[in-house]
């Protein structure tokens, strides 16, 4: 059990940590989205899509931890943060539909490759802290918070493959495949924050 002293301590931390999620992730966003476009890659813009459904999800934790009576707020918080994962896997199903059926044809993007590298450096620890400190609050809005940031990680280097594979080999049904891969997991995360699974 947590004194009051210490869950003080501990909101504190989280709303620091989601303020930094959302600083980079707004960053991340913009730089794959304007990437994914030049390159017309499905995947790079759908990680794009994928940073600013995280700054919504950090945004609703945000908004949970900034209240008198977080708890209060919890499921509202929950639901922010799944329906923004349906929404991104909605949006790659019906793009990489159309790029495998033929309609558009990913090109290499050395930009988005960088950008897949640096993410899957910074993630993993912004992620780890963040759910440290929901579990010993008991937030289950903050761990899922967590996961979407830790499925940012995963993303990434499903991301820096597909990139990797068509830059070195020309192959660009590689580009919708993994934004398939990410709508897949995206799915799955939904389900999970929408019941508010893996708090403790």
């Amino acid at each position: 059990m947590t004194t009051d002293a210490r869950q003080t301590q501990l909101t504190r931390r989280i709303r620091w940590l989601v303020a930094g999620t959302i600083g980079y992730n707004v960053a991340e966003a913009v730089v794959a989205v304007s990437a994914g476009a030049a390159a017309s890659s499905t995947a790079l813009v759908g990680f794009g899509l994928d940073s600013a459904i995280e700054v919504t999800s950090a945004a609703a934790v945000a908004w949970q931890f900034s209240g008198t009576d977080p708890e209060a707020r919890e499921r509202t918080a929950l639901r922010v943060i799944a329906v923004s994962f349906f929404a991104l896997a909605g949006y790659l199903a019906v793009e990489s539909a159309r790029a495998l059926l033929g309609a558009t044809e990913a090109r290499p993007s050395t930009v988005g490759i960088v950008l897949a590298a640096v993410s899957l450096l910074v993630m993993p620890v912004l992620s780890t802290a963040q759910r440290r400190a929901g579990r010993e609050l008991g937030s289950a809005s903050a761990v899922a918070d967590s996961k979407q940031t830790m499925l940012c990680t995963y993303l990434s280097a499903v991301l820096l493959v597909g990139l990797a594979l068509n830059e070195l080999f020309g192959l660009s049904w590689a580009d919708p495949v993994v934004a398939l891969v990410i709508a897949g997991v995206a799915v799955n995360e939904g389900r999970r924050a929408w019941r508010g699974d893996g708090c403790c």
